[in-house]
């Protein structure tokens, strides 16, 4: 006899039958730790967030404070240096443009922008439609003039730290201003190199400068002194003041500082000149700022009387 086994009843829920599960939706994972938050848009700021003191102008130079938190200084995208409490310098080369853009990027990730109008000058042009510009350089020339440049590129990238940024800058000499800053000529239509400092000659009545002390026109750290006259700038002193500003002291007689050598504003460094290309004894006093030339007239001011 066969025996039956019962099947097991079968369960049916209800709302169930014939609907399959929903594929599951799509899972968003949590934000990985340390993922960078956007920062929040550039800010327009006016001049008085940087605390902007000196002419804009070409050739000029200001001094400021960066913004409370400032973490990285731009002037046109490139950085620029500031000091513990904050302080900097910009400057404008005698060729910059109609406008600058100075950015602090803050710690908090905002971006303070102040766009800068610099106003243009009228420089000292002379054209000489019937006169040549000049012969070529000799290969000779060349080989000793490129020496002297990289000599000269290699004593201005040293960055001193010294702080004569800071002061008001003075006169290394006394004089009569023979050649202005970015005096230039036309010769038949090319334009010549601009005059990138200011000649100090003697006064209409006054004793020739031959053999007068130069003097520094800020503290500061000699960064050239050189052992011979260069071709051009003849016996030549460099002086590091700090944050990229230098002064250019040549045609000198003698140089009586050395390489390395810390100098107060006022120090003598050596006696004035005929060396290297001139026409008669005087001192070209030229002034950088990170490869922008600069009017040392707006520095140091009116030349002060005898």
């Amino acid at each position: 006899m066969k025996r039956i086994v019962a099947a097991a009843p079968l369960l049916f829920v209800a709302g169930c039958v014939g609907r399959p599960s929903p594929p599951p939706g799509p899972v968003t994972p949590p934000p990985p730790i340390g993922r960078p938050v956007t920062p929040p848009p550039p800010q327009t700021v006016t001049a008085d967030s940087f605390a902007l003191r000196g002419e804009i102008t070409q050739g000029g130079l200001l001094r400021g404070t960066a913004p409370t938190g400032t973490s990285l200084l731009l002037l046109d995208g490139k950085a620029v240096r500031f000091a513990a409490d904050g302080r900097f310098v910009i400057a404008f080369d005698r060729d910059q443009g109609p406008s600058a853009l100075l950015e602090a990027r803050l710690a908090d990730g905002r971006l303070l922008r102040l766009p800068i109008a610099v106003s243009p000058r009228a420089w000292d042009i002379s054209s000489l439609p019937t006169l040549q510009r000049g012969t070529s350089p000799s290969p000779e020339f060349q080989r000793i003039r490129s020496a002297e440049v990289a000599q000269i590129n290699a004593a201005k990238a040293m960055n001193s730290d010294s702080d004569g940024w800071r002061q008001q800058f003075v006169w290394p000499a006394k004089g009569r201003i023979s050649t202005l800053f970015g005096s230039q000529r036309i010769y038949a239509g090319v334009p010549g190199s601009y005059h990138g400092g200011i000649d100090i000659a003697r006064y209409p009545d006054g004793p020739v400068l031959d053999g007068t002390p130069a003097r520094s026109p800020a503290d500061g750290v000699v960064v050239l002194a050189t052992d011979h006259p260069f071709s051009l700038e003849g016996n030549l002193v460099l002086i590091d003041h700090g944050m990229g500003l230098i002064s250019a002291l040549m045609h000198l007689s003698k140089i009586e500082v050395v390489a390395g050598q810390h100098v107060r504003q006022g120090d003598e460094i050596g006696l004035i000149g005929a060396t290297g290309r001139v026409t008669g004894p005087h001192l070209h006093w030229g002034l950088t700022w990170s490869g922008a030339r600069l009017d040392p007239l707006l520095l140091a001011g009116a030349m002060p009387t005898r």
